[in-house]
């Protein structure tokens, strides 16, 4: 092998280790639904866990309880968000551009948490008097929540 086939595949092989490393930072694309999914716990609260997924753009966020059970997801691009029907609270989440699904008709048992937030999404829960747990996912207000509670001291 001559010099020049030595360093076109060194280079080679730093660039896969970069792109390697490039995907690994990214969040998972798989494990939506699931109840301990391969992905890192990002939730806001210890009570609750919530998991980020990306695929084609379009941002994923489950929910789970403590014990794993899936309460609910949404997707969000863009300030748009769905509800996706998964978990088992799926009918009660809420967001900007589609209301819960049904109505309960149970008052909160707490006030709401905040579960997850980033930049462009906020979403808090609410346990209900009748067990069940209302999502309400929102546009953040434009900023990390660090940087958020450093400016409002």
């Amino acid at each position: 092998m001559t010099k020049v086939g030595l360093r076109r595949g060194a280079l080679a092989a730093l660039l896969s280790f970069g792109l390697v490393g490039t995907a690994l930072a990214q969040p998972p694309a798989t494990g939506l639904g699931q109840s301990w999914p391969n992905a890192t716990d990002v939730s806001a609260s210890p009570n609750w866990h919530a998991y980020v997924f990306v695929l084609g753009g379009i941002k994923y966020v489950q929910i789970n309880d403590l014990n794993g059970n899936v309460l609910g997801a949404v997707g969000t691009a863009n300030g748009q968000f769905i509800t996706l029907p998964i978990g088992a609270f799926a009918q009660l989440v809420s967001t900007p551009q589609q209301p819960a699904a049904v109505s309960t008709g149970a008052a909160p048992a707490a006030q709401p948490s905040t579960v997850y937030q980033d930049s462009s999404v906020q979403i808090t829960a609410t346990p209900q008097t009748d067990g069940t747990v209302q999502l309400v996912a929102a546009a953040a207000n434009g900023c990390d929540p660090i940087d958020c509670n450093i400016r409002n001291q």
